[in-house]
């Protein structure tokens, strides 16, 4: 299942480590198999474990505890909503709550149009700036009032569409 330039992808993350802490490089590896295939499936656990010489509930542990690894397809669009306490204190629910209704999906679904996944998240780090909120883990939004939420959701929308509404 992993193909060649895959494997390349992965012995450049491998040869940051000592020989014998291959191990080390499966959060990378999960990033790669992500960025390429949109998710993290199951065959592709038991890849990358087969490749790190790791067992392959070790590399489910891993993929089932960071936010950041997809077990499923999801949007073009990943918004992660932080619900930790700090955030909750500041809207973090009411704007996760704001997003099911603006997208007509709720927490944990995609959009009909495949566009958007929505999920809440654990603690992003940025508490004094909630709510928060994470675009395809990696573009922090903070403080997330409803007239920022239709921004970056319109923009986002408008953006897949080429421009057009």
């Amino acid at each position: 299942m992993i193909s060649e330039s895959t494997k390349a992808r992965f012995a450049r993350e491998v040869a940051k480590y000592p020989a014998e802490q291959a191990q080390s490089a499966v959060m990378a590896c999960l990033a790669i198999v992500q960025q390429e295939q949109g998710f993290v499936s199951t065959d592709a656990e038991r890849d990358v474990a087969a490749y790190l010489g790791m067992a392959p509930m070790a590399v489910h542990e891993v993929t089932t505890f960071y936010n950041m690894y997809s077990q499923h397809e999801c949007g073009k669009y990943k918004l992660n909503v932080c619900t930790n306490l700090p955030c909750q204190l500041r809207d973090g629910q009411t704007a996760l709550h704001y997003l099911e209704k603006k997208l007509g999906v709720r927490m944990g679904e995609t959009t009909a149009d495949g566009l958007f996944t929505l999920q809440q998240s654990e603690c992003l780090g940025a508490c004094a700036d909630s709510p928060v909120m994470l675009v395809n883990d990696r573009a922090m939004c903070s403080f997330m009032s409803e007239e920022k939420l239709d921004q970056l959701v319109d923009g986002l929308r408008s953006a897949s569409s080429g421009g057009t509404r």
